[in-house]
């Protein structure tokens, strides 16, 4: 028998229990993968309780993994068994559907998470498609590199996809998991960064970050006070905002960018679009390469997560500490403990 043991959601909002499952033979083209490092993120614990309505128990959460290739399959490429390499919120896609031969593997309706339905990180080992089976470059902090497997791509992503500038002037809505990053990719793509808080507290920490400047996001005239000023605003929170104010601190040709999972309806007055030729839009994470991409960047400018470390065996203890909101900023399990 083939198993991985790991820390499993058996039920929405039960504790996870450590258990061992029978995973079958190693695919043709998978990799198999021990954990050194998860990093836990907010849609752990979304799918942990359900509350996107399409988690499959009993699943093993986690979807940050830094490891090593322990096996390889009769047709994974390019890795080798010891060798460092990292997994994100996606364990495979179909490889033969247009996204995938378009390079938008992210895109693939028929790509399985790392996460529900599929068992994660928060094990022993877990298993992924060879070409999601990101090698991770040198120089990079292994210890924290995990949050950057989903939460920097993610915010990255929309640089890479519409082909912001260094000139640009960026603002990102939260300073968060997802915001802290963000603003430091920001301010080392180049970009003059705005950093929008709704705790000023946050000020100093966020110009440590790298802000050039830093707003509270629920003071008016403040936000009034930089209309018509921002090249790209990217919104890293989830929870509902001032939309058509955040969308009026736009210049002309302006795209406001959605990372952050807000589960209730953007508003979006039309003529805040139609006069400045403004855009709206959204993505997920991204293609292999983007990772690639992402993770080179990273370690050339020596961007790292701010993270808290956990032993493994009190991943019930970190994902409460996330639950309350006090995590400063990202969470990481290390295997072993």
């Amino acid at each position: 028998m083939s198993s991985i043991t790991g820390w499993a959601a058996g039920a929405a909002g039960q504790p996870l229990k450590l258990a061992t499952f029978d995973v079958g033979a190693l695919g043709a083209e998978e990799v198999e993968v021990a954990v050194d490092y998860c990093g836990i993120c907010h849609s752990d614990l979304s799918m942990i309780n359900n509350e996107w309505g399409n988690a499959r128990y009993p699943f093993i959460p986690g979807h940050e993994v830094v490891g090593r290739v322990v096996a390889l399959g009769a047709q994974a490429k390019g890795l080798s068994v010891g060798q460092r390499v990292g997994i994100g919120w996606t364990a495979e896609s179909c490889m033969h559907c247009r996204p995938c031969l378009s390079g938008d593997q992210n895109l693939c309706a028929q790509s399985v998470a790392t996460i529900g339905g599929h068992h994660g990180g928060f094990a022993d080992k877990l298993r992924a498609h060879w070409a999601w089976t990101i090698p991770l470059p040198e120089g990079i902090d292994l210890a924290s590199a995990g949050p950057l497997l989903c939460g920097g791509i993610t915010v990255l992503k929309p640089f890479l996809a519409y082909d912001i500038k260094p000139t640009a002037r960026v603002g990102v809505v939260g300073i968060g998991g997802l915001g802290h990053m963000a603003v430091k990719f920001a301010a080392a793509w180049g970009c003059e960064v705005t950093a929008f808080t709704s705790t000023m507290a946050k000020a100093d920490e966020a110009r440590g970050f790298g802000a050039h400047h830093v707003v509270a996001s629920r003071d008016s005239a403040a936000i009034e006070a930089i209309a018509g000023s921002l090249d790209l605003l990217l919104v890293t929170v989830n929870v509902p905002m001032d939309w058509n104010a955040l969308l009026n601190t736009l210049a002309p040709k302006g795209r406001m960018h959605v990372v952050g999972a807000v589960l209730e309806p953007i508003p979006v007055p039309a003529f805040a679009l139609i006069m400045g030729q403004r855009e709206v839009s959204g993505s997920p994470t991204g293609s292999p390469v983007d990772i690639a991409r992402m993770l080179d960047f990273a370690a050339r400018h020596d961007i790292r997560p701010q993270v808290e470390m956990f032993p493994m065996a009190n991943v019930n203890e970190a994902l409460q500490h996330l639950a309350d909101g006090k995590a400063r900023y990202r969470i990481v399990l290390q295997a072993g403990g």
